[in-house]
């Protein structure tokens, strides 16, 4: 893989002599007092401005002012006008706009497209604090107070929109937020390297509109650069009889789409070698695929096969008569450079501006440590790998045990629990493929799935070491893990597992099989029950040997592409038989560019070859069908029976109704329960056993097991 600059390496610029500052700035009088007159950078937010590593803006505002940058907040401004977007003035360089931890539309929309009344990153946790689409909405403003300084874009709703994606909540496919926030540059991914590079280049007097060549990078185009030769997607993956179709790579009507001066092709074999660095691939333009779902499919394919940072090719996409060209991803941070990047100046408190109330979001993070970053699990309904990538990036064990040390001793209200030691997983810090030449030329989607890489090392040993030395800081009673564990990879070392269980459950450890059968499971790219059943006895193996009552806690997903009402039913069946009675489940929520909800969207699977005819995936869509799966996971609420009811006798499974122990649903109604019914509205229902009221017998009433210390209700 190439080899990239020191994050750390950059001559600092002027401001370096003022810096660093006890908490970046966020009003004029925070500026005054510091001797500034100006910010060179201002970012503006989403979220609450928390000065903690685990918080994205801090991260990239405690960096720049690394380099010598004055960086100043304006955190979930008002923007019903500009006047909240010239709180600090004018900045010199740029401004850089983020929605925050969280797409804006996944932060305010429940699954079943419901407005949230809450928001976690909100002082007190207050809802309505960000508008649908913040960096669209931020970005006008920024124009708006200032049109001739330079918009950059970034964190991961600009991450996960760099390209046409499908929209979940307006139920279309939308072009790159580029476009729509009207911006100069997107930067995607963890884009430390980039917003670095951008920064010093800015200060040295170079245009935003000449850095081509910083990787990480969305920009606009009039057209593709004549020294660069444009590679035709269907030679990567072919969407069936093109030649039957309108072909989605011919000029746009008016002649713009780019490819004049850059030389086209079908097939590699058709550029020299020495040419083959300057390839770009083309995909079907926003408007194709915006009408043509099977084209959509094959270029959500093509963009997962090209996300490796050790073989990607630029990607270019015509939106009208302009090209959004899209460059490989960022070269991973080193461990020295993760290690400083965590161990700036950070407060790791909220901004003193909040005063006494409290942020949800810090709270549940305040005594945890991010360990590492990205995730080669490469599950369809995540976007981390999109985000972050699919090559691990770890921390040192002496700079997480400076942080456990530093939460000791800065993090008010400590008690001795550290929280969490994790990332995107509990257990892939330092696991990596065997060779780094086969790592830089892999093209997989995922190194778990359908079994695990021959080629990974999944040695957790190292893992084990790190906990029994976090154990033994001076002050630290009990380290928990509470990050999502990979149990296929944790049956690998059982040492790893015996550790856990022994040392860091809390009662509790969730894990998420999501599914019990195939069919979902394999457009999930997750492993079968197997793997589960094997940690299962492990855990409950070392839990009886540590003398500890403890508690799996499964997550399962309903309505996911391509699973079916039987599906549901047997996941129903077996939850019924193991005894779990889950209190919250999820519904699957189409986010932005993951591969399934591309397979929501066009009703094609992207992890195989595209198609026109055949291959089609079963999605489950409607208020109606979404309302039964999730009706099917919480199968004991006397709520759901109604809609099981009719589902059973619909699906010829009848037998299942009644009162014994083998029914999944009972044949009668409790008196006064509440029954949800179409549109989200909700009924009295009042059925009769006999021709009179019956309540439900006490071995049958749906409650969750009596909890025991230690031991939560099941389910999220």
């Amino acid at each position: 893989m190439q080899s990239a600059k020191d994050l750390f390496s950059y001559r600092p610029y002027w401001a370096k002599r003022l810096l660093p500052t006890p908490v970046l700035p966020t009003s004029r009088a925070e500026m005054e007092a510091l001797g500034w007159d100006s910010c060179d950078v201002v970012l503006v937010t989403g979220d609450a401005y928390v000065d903690h590593p685990s918080f994205g803006m801090a991260v990239i505002g405690r960096l720049l002012e690394a380099q010598g940058f004055r960086v100043g907040i304006i955190a979930q401004p008002d923007w019903s006008s500009a006047e909240a977007f010239k709180r600090l003035g004018r900045p010199n360089l740029f401004y850089g706009v983020t929605a925050g931890n969280m797409d804006s539309m996944v932060n305010r929309y429940t699954s079943d497209r419901r407005i949230r009344s809450d928001d976690a990153y909100s002082p007190d946790g207050k809802g309505g604090t960000r508008p649908d689409r913040s960096v669209v909405v931020y970005s006008q403003r920024c124009r708006e107070a200032y049109n001739e300084v330079p918009l950059i874009i970034g964190g991961i709703e600009a991450s996960l929109r760099r390209l046409a994606h499908y929209d979940y909540w307006s139920d279309k496919v939308r072009r790159s937020v580029l476009l729509d926030a009207k911006a100069d540059l997107l930067l995607y991914g963890n884009a430390e390297r980039a917003i670095v590079e951008v920064a010093h280049r800015l200060a040295a007097g170079t245009p935003l509109q000449a850095m081509r060549d910083i990787r990480g990078t969305a920009f606009l185009l009039k057209q593709t650069p004549a020294d660069w030769v444009e590679l035709d997607s269907t030679e990567l993956d072919e969407p069936g009889e093109v030649g039957a179709h309108p072909d989605p790579y011919a000029h746009a009507p008016d002649g713009q789409q780019g490819c004049e001066k850059g030389r086209v092709v079908h097939t590699l074999r058709e550029v020299p070698r020495e040419q083959r660095d300057r390839v770009v691939v083309r995909l079907p333009s926003y408007e194709q695929v915006k009408e043509d779902p099977v084209l959509y499919a094959h270029a959500s394919r093509v963009f997962h096969l090209e996300t490796n940072p050790g073989n990607a090719r630029p990607l270019v996409q015509a939106h009208g008569n302009r090209e959004l060209w899209l460059n490989p991803p960022p070269i991973p941070l080193t461990t020295k450079e993760l290690d400083r990047l965590f161990e700036l100046p950070y407060t790791r408190k909220p901004h003193p501006a909040y005063g006494q109330a409290r942020i949800p979001a810090y709270e549940m993070i305040r005594f945890s440590i991010n360990i590492m970053r990205g995730c080669f699990g490469g599950c369809t309904f995540c976007s981390i790998t999109e985000h972050e990538g699919r090559i691990i990036q770890n921390r040192s064990e002496e700079s997480i045990i400076r942080e456990v040390e530093a939460i000791r001793d800065l993090t008010p209200g400590f008690t001795g629990n550290i929280s969490d030691l994790g990332g995107p997983t509990a257990n892939m810090w330092q696991l990596h493929c065997r060779d780094a030449k086969i790592e830089a030329a892999c093209r997989r989607l995922s190194c778990v799935y359908p079994d695990i890489c021959i080629n990974m090392l999944t040695d957790q040993r190292p893992l084990v070491q790190l906990y029994r030395r976090a154990r033994e800081v001076r002050g630290v009673k009990r380290v928990f893990i509470a990050s999502g564990l990979r149990y296929d990879l944790a049956v690998r070392t059982p040492e790893y597992v015996k550790e856990l269980v022994s040392h860091h459950v809390g009662g509790y450890l969730k894990i998420a099989p999501e599914h019990t059968e195939s069919g979902p499971l394999s457009h999930m790219m997750k492993p079968g029950m197997g793997s589960y059943e094997r940690f299962k006895e492990m855990f409950e193996k070392y839990s009886k040997e540590a003398g500890k009552e403890q508690y799996l806690i499964p997550y399962f997903i309903s309505a996911h592409p391509g699973t079916s009402d039987e599906d549901m039913l047997n996941l129903a069946l077996w939850l019924k038989r193991h005894n779990f009675r889950l209190d919250q489940v999820q519904n699957f929520l189409p986010s932005p560019m993951a591969i399934a909800s591309a397979m929501y969207h066009s009703g094609k699977n992207p992890l195989k070859r595209i198609h026109r005819e055949g291959g089609e995936v079963v999605a489950p869509k409607g208020d109606r069908a979404r309302r039964l799966h999730k009706a099917f996971l919480r199968y004991h609420d006397a709520a759901n029976w109604p809609l099981l009811r009719e589902a059973l006798k619909r699906m010829g499974r009848e037998d299942l109704i009644g009162n014994g122990k083998h029914h999944l649903v009972p044949s009668w109604q409790p008196r006064d329960s509440v029954v949800t019914k179409e549109g989200g509205r909700v009924e009295r229902k009042g059925e009769t056993h006999q021709g009179k009221s019956r309540k439900a017998p006490a071995k049958q009433r749906p409650m969750v097991k009596k909890s025991t210390k230690g031991k939560p209700r099941q389910g999220r």
